[in-house]
């Protein structure tokens, strides 16, 4: 079975376009000579470009794809492998800093960047092919509709660029929608000023009620009712920056610590 019919059922559409691939491969190496993931390789359009590359793997969850690459490479079928990224031990496949590039499943790409995140000490550099609505949504500032849940975790630990709009006719089969490259940089914050898992509950939480205050959002995690009179409580989510969320943070968990 050939690999564009294989993967279809995996929400992936295939690049076709040697002249988008060529900037994308330019996007990660321009940033980083660190190892270098490749997720869902397909056809491997970005692939050969990069198969020779001392440490380089490319990881596929549909069968079909590897072993078409394997037959392509033969010489590099080790490079080649099958697994799941959203589940792999990454820590086994590189021990220290590595890079990722992909034209990644737009049905998972929100997962795959959560699980960057929970990579975020190896991995200093994403470029990416997303649907053009969710690159958007994670390069967005403050103030914007678009801003949300994805661009404050994201953004709290990458400082995240915009770097071309892709059209549908690019790719077999073409998808409906506009695409977009993004490329991720990891900023030096190694760690934040605050509880992280409270910070992702209450940015989940205040996006989850994004036309109301973030007063609302934030109700099931207020014991002490004064802590409410601060501005952020009147503020909408959207309009907040991720040094303000971390604030809200500290607010939030001051007032856990004296109540």
């Amino acid at each position: 079975m050939h690999p564009v019919r294989a993967k279809k059922h995996l929400g992936q559409h295939f690049l076709k376009d040697e002249g988008i691939a060529k900037n994308i491969v330019e996007a990660v190496l321009q940033a980083t000579q660190l190892p270098l993931l490749e997720i869902g390789p397909g056809t491997g359009v970005l692939t050969k470009h990069l198969i020779e590359k001392e440490k380089f793997f490319a990881i596929d969850i549909d069968t079909e794809s590897v072993e078409f690459l394997k037959k392509v490479y033969p010489k590099q079928e080790s490079k080649i492998l099958y697994g799941d990224f959203l589940n792999m031990n990454l820590d086994n496949l590189f021990p220290d800093k590595f890079a990722i590039i992909g034209n990644f499943p737009y049905n998972i790409s929100s997962q795959i960047m959560f699980r960057v995140l929970d990579y975020r000490h190896k991995i200093d550099v994403v470029v990416g092919m997303f649907q053009k609505e969710v690159a958007e949504r994670m390069a967005e500032k403050p103030g914007s509709k678009t801003y949300g849940i994805l661009s404050v975790l994201l953004q709290a630990f990458y400082n995240i660029e915009y770097l071309f709009t892709v059209e549908p006719g690019a790719f077999i089969p073409p998808p409906k929608v506009k695409s977009a490259v993004i490329r991720l940089t990891r900023n030096k914050t190694q760690q934040l000023a605050c509880d992280e898992k409270l910070f992702k509950a209450i940015v989940k939480s205040t996006f989850n009620q994004r036309r109301k205050m973030v007063r609302n959002g934030v109700k099931s995690f207020i014991k002490d009712e004064s802590i409410m009179s601060h501005k952020f409580f009147t503020m909408r989510p959207e309009q907040l920056s991720v040094a303000q969320f971390v604030e809200l943070t500290q607010i939030i968990e001051r007032q856990s610590l004296t109540s």
